[in-house]
């Protein structure tokens, strides 16, 4: 297990024109961490999501709220706004809410499955205190620039979302036909969070351009959890 708990402050080194910079975080160290956020995730063993909580800088947000969820994972500097537009959503609809949120020098991309309530006592409350959940993530590919892709096992919810969605994103192209989506994102692996409350959930997948200006995206987004009989 990583030891990526070091309570000393990070010191700015300078850019080229003289301007702090964050070092990289210790979490890159091995000789800190005893692993590494680099490199392919073979050890399924391994306590992946107690490592990164341990890193310098990552933050673990819980708000209980109702029995639909809100979660973003990836936050903070990795899929970027996605935590900012899960809990602004949360917090319209009344929704229990989860982050991860990495600081600007560490960016680990810990696959989805690979979160595991046993290693944070946090998400073991949230998953205890949920039905449903939509986990928010973010995304870039060529093909796919104003894309919205509605992934996971709830495909009632799935449903549901696209309907909200549409009126507030003329714009943007919505996806809730799992064949279309890209098999690396559609959220269908069993230990994917996203499918571990008692419905299982959405995992929402955005573009870029769809994070930049979230207003109707946070609006849509809340109406829905707000709406929802899981029937």
């Amino acid at each position: 297990m990583g030891q990526g708990d070091d309570a000393r402050p990070l010191r700015p080194c300078l850019t080229s024109d003289g301007s702090p910079k964050t070092r990289p975080n210790e979490c890159y160290n091995r000789a800190v961490t005893g692993g590494t956020p680099k490199g392919r995730f073979e050890n399924r063993s391994r306590r992946y999501l107690e490592e990164l909580l341990a890193c310098h800088g990552v933050e673990e947000d819980l708000e209980l709220r109702s029995r639909f969820g809100f979660m973003a994972f990836h936050g903070g500097s990795l899929e970027r706004q996605t935590d900012t537009i899960a809990a602004d959503a949360a917090q319209r609809s009344g929704a229990s809410f989860y982050a991860v949120r990495q600081p600007a020098n560490l960016r680990w991309h810990i696959p989805s499955s690979l979160f595991r309530a046993d290693e944070s006592t946090k998400l073991q409350a949230f998953f205890e205190s949920v039905d449903v959940v939509v986990t928010v993530h973010g995304f870039r590919r060529k093909a796919f620039p104003r894309h919205v892709m509605l992934g996971g096992r709830n495909r009632t919810l799935a449903a549901h979302l696209k309907k909200a969605l549409r009126p507030n994103l003329p714009g943007a192209v919505i996806v809730d036909d799992l064949e279309k989506i890209p098999t690396s994102i559609r959220g269908v692996h069993p230990d994917n969070p996203v499918n571990v409350p008692r419905l299982g959930g959405v995992q929402l997948e955005l573009s870029p351009m769809l994070r930049t200006e979230p207003e109707d995206l946070v609006e849509a987004l809340a109406r829905a959890a707000r709406t929802f009989s899981p029937g």
